[in-house]
């Protein structure tokens, strides 16, 4: 995994990942996936306009999560678009902004003789030049790359398709 950039305007991580494009995608969308890297809980709805809720404390629904959060573009398995929260430390600002930031996930195969492996590009974007804020950015690139650090790992943990 590796950081890009973290900015003013974005934060820009990569990760590849020991499987297949579709696979890589499933790990965005598909509930027990994301539970198994990036969240305690997922209610996502891998559709134009469905939910992209994750709850890191399941009992307060309210704080620590991306309640009421939407996919804002999906081209499966390519592309993946959402709009995020932050936790309750910033809950103030960066939850009631109007549009809130940003998430935009990207899979890129990779050519591979021996394996399949896909490249995943996230760029958080929607992030405003105020020095509230500076916190909140600074604490998304330690956590994104903390997080794609977890997925690669659990990526290298799949079976490789079947022949």
């Amino acid at each position: 995994m590796r950081l890009h950039q973290a900015s003013a305007e974005v934060i820009h991580v990569s990760a590849t990942l020991n499987c297949e494009p579709k696979q890589a995608f499933e790990f965005f969308t598909r509930n027990s996936l994301l539970e198994s890297w990036l969240t305690s809980h997922a209610e996502v709805e891998p559709r134009l306009g469905g939910k992209y809720e994750l709850f890191w404390n399941p009992n307060d629904r309210e704080n620590d999560s991306t309640i009421g959060c939407k996919v804002t573009s999906v081209v499966e398995p390519w592309f993946l678009s959402f709009t995020w929260k932050g936790p309750k430390e910033f809950k103030r600002f960066m939850n009631e902004f109007d549009p809130l930031t940003h998430v935009s996930v990207f899979f890129l195969p990779l050519v591979s003789p021996s394996a399949a492996r896909t490249e995943v590009h996230l760029i958080h974007s929607g992030w405003r030049n105020l020095v509230e804020w500076q916190g909140a950015r600074d604490y998304f690139a330690r956590n994104w790359l903390a997080a794609f650090e977890k997925l690669e790992g659990r990526a290298g943990e799949l079976p490789g398709p079947a022949i």
